[in-house]
């Protein structure tokens, strides 16, 4: 359970957006990144991302073995040891100069950085965390200065080690622990289908687990499902929405749209 503030700035916390961007080079989601800085002229917003194929190709390069289980890459330390590299590093770098570039002042962090993240090891994924506890009055300040944090998905786990985390789940995390008004997760289809196959525009919480449990939502959709599911903030109106990041003026839409991708909601 999210162990974050109770009473987050309601200032903040009334407009907030968390954005989990997707793919893979900042080339390559110019254009999400366009619509990031003109939202953050109008609202708070705090971005995650991740970098998964990067991480893969380098540890490829290095001849690091790698594998993933549930969805999860399975971290020992040499992995890691890329990862952060590639995490906080590269991606995290190039996507505040990005950000900056079109005048949106963005500052990088992991969630390592003044204690940000806690997280709690996932069993048997070795140095791999979800996330427990945010340091919401962190975010706040930053925010508050108008500043746009772009957080690279790492934590300290309770004992102090540095462990990876799924950028969802740390999106979701930030989300539920800022009491975030919208979880935005940025993939590359357009939101939950049924048995059909056809979209679900609208779902509610627990309509979402039980397609799990049907075996309707199923492979990779499972852990971004449970990831938006987790980051439902405690507050009214509450909705996180997952979506194709390759449509026009995803993330206002995001706000506005109730036919963007799939709006999950508490029930």
């Amino acid at each position: 359970m999210m162990r974050g503030p109770a009473a987050p700035d309601p200032a903040l916390a009334a407009g907030l957006v968390v954005v989990k961007l997707g793919g893979t080079t900042v080339a390559g989601q110019a254009h999400v990144l366009d619509q990031v800085a003109t939202l953050a002229r109008e609202r708070p917003i705090v971005v995650v991302h991740g970098g998964g194929a990067r991480v893969t190709d380098w540890l490829e390069r290095l001849g690091v073995s790698t594998r993933f289980e549930e969805g999860l890459r399975v971290t020992d330390e040499a992995s890691l040891e890329v990862t952060a590299a590639v995490l906080r590093g590269a991606m995290n770098v190039e996507l505040v100069a990005s950000l900056r570039a079109r005048g949106c002042d963005a500052v990088g962090l992991s969630g390592v950085d003044g204690g940000l993240l806690t997280g709690r090891r996932v069993p048997g994924k070795g140095l791999v965390a979800s996330v427990a506890e945010v340091r919401a009055p962190l975010v706040h300040a930053l925010l508050s200065a108008g500043l746009v944090p772009v957080v690279a998905p790492l934590a300290l786990d309770e004992q102090g080690a540095v462990c990876n985390v799924n950028a969802d789940d740390a999106a979701a995390g930030l989300a539920r622990g800022l009491h975030a008004a919208r979880l935005v997760l940025l993939t590359d289809v357009d939101g939950i289908r049924d048995a059909d196959g056809i979209r679900i525009p609208r779902i509610e919480a627990e309509d979402a687990e039980r397609l799990i449990r049907d075996g309707v939502i199923g492979g990779g959709m499972i852990p971004k499902v449970r990831a938006a599911l987790r980051g439902l903030a405690p507050v009214p109106g509450a909705a996180a929405i997952i979506a194709d990041g390759s449509g026009p003026d995803v993330l206002r839409r995001a706000m506005e749209d109730g036919d963007l991708g799939t709006r999950i909601v508490a029930a």
